[in-house]
């Protein structure tokens, strides 16, 4: 599983103009699902997710965790984070798992990060949606469950 993780100090998601989801402070992770990925990465994003130390201190140092200040992780599932844009300008989705495998995952991804103490919000699973963020920072962190970067 692969996230683009914002640290933001609010965000909403709208589907057809209605609000299904807003935060405040916290982390948003828009999440892509590979053909090979199960509920062992589910488990270790929703981990890493919780984990990652991007606030600041009382130094002003990025050493502490969303579990520590008690943000908010919005997960928001999007397949073109699997996107693979090394050839050409159109990119290819062959690696994003297919709807069916990817929407129980995404749920589990949630249902550990909850398990683990943290409020959840989530977007729709295959809806057009609109997300707003203010990116505080601005601080945006990639990871991979593959560690390919």
């Amino acid at each position: 599983m692969r996230a683009v993780v914002q640290r933001v100090s609010h965000a909403t998601i709208r589907v057809e103009g209605a609000l299904v989801a807003e935060m405040g402070a916290g982390l948003l992770a828009l999440v892509g699902v590979a053909r090979e990925d199960g509920p062992t990465q589910a488990c270790e994003l929703a981990e890493r997710l919780l984990r990652l130390r991007v606030f600041p201190d009382a130094q002003g140092r990025m050493d502490r965790s969303l579990l520590d200040t008690g943000g908010t992780l919005g997960v928001v599932s999007q397949f073109t984070v699997m996107g693979d844009a090394r050839k050409g300008r159109r990119p290819a989705f062959t690696a994003a798992a297919p709807g069916l495998q990817a929407e129980p995952l995404v749920e589990a991804l949630a249902n550990a990060a909850r398990g683990l103490g943290a409020p959840v919000v989530r977007g729709r699973f295959g809806a057009q949606m609109q997300i707003a963020l203010v990116n505080e920072g601005p601080v945006t962190i990639l990871l991979d469950t593959e560690r390919r970067f």
